[in-house]
């Protein structure tokens, strides 16, 4: 098996583990309704932005990144 069906694989049970993850962690942490989050309600329009947490997926996924960069090397 070449080197891309590798990678896909493994991205895919990488993308299930989150999503679980996620679904499991998500009764127990609000993410995506954080202090900092932009949610504006009008009468007939709802606009919802989530800054904070789109800075703290970033951290998390950096720290991630960064530890795999180092036991790979």
């Amino acid at each position: 098996m070449g080197s891309i069906p590798k990678l896909l694989i493994a991205a895919g049970i990488v993308l299930i583990a989150a999503g679980l993850l996620w679904s499991l962690a998500g009764r127990f942490l609000p993410l995506g309704r954080l202090p900092g989050d932009i949610a504006i309600e009008k009468e007939n329009v709802k606009f919802y932005f989530p800054i904070v947490t789109c800075i703290v997926i970033s951290v998390v996924f950096s720290l991630v990144m960064y530890v795999i960069r180092i036991f790979f090397k």
